[in-house]
């Protein structure tokens, strides 16, 4: 099975996530709560893939989850990340896949969703 970072500022969030990864086999290795965390604990740990908040407060180093994308994939064009946007942020899906995101997830989360993303990527 997959080994899975989590980034979300919201707490709540990851836990949800965590627990529908963790059912489906998969390792959580990782947990950032904003952009810059993700950045060097992607370098850390190298996750086979990333499911990362679009929208979180910014940092020195990444002003959102669109920006830490670009920093992790400029550093390992191979990264698999999946965005996590709520509805209604379509201009973001749309530059995160830009960006080079493979996929997204719409919150709040559909555990069959984020299982086809997980089965798909990991």
């Amino acid at each position: 099975m997959g080994t899975i970072m989590i980034v979300d500022d919201a707490s709540f969030m990851r836990a949800v996530l965590k627990k529908i990864v963790l059912s489906a086999g998969h390792e959580v290795v990782a947990e950032a709560g904003n952009g810059d965390d993700a950045i060097s604990q992607f370098q850390s740990v190298h996750p086979d893939l990333v499911l990362m908040d679009i929208v979180m407060p910014p940092g020195p180093k990444a002003k959102d989850g669109i920006e830490a994308l670009r920093q992790i994939v400029a550093c390992d064009p191979t990264a698999k990340v999946v965005m996590c946007s709520s509805m209604g942020q379509q201009a973001l899906i749309a530059e995160a896949i830009k960006s080079g995101a493979k996929d997204f997830v719409i919150k709040p989360f559909q555990p069959q969703k984020v299982l086809e993303v997980l089965s798909k990527y990991a």
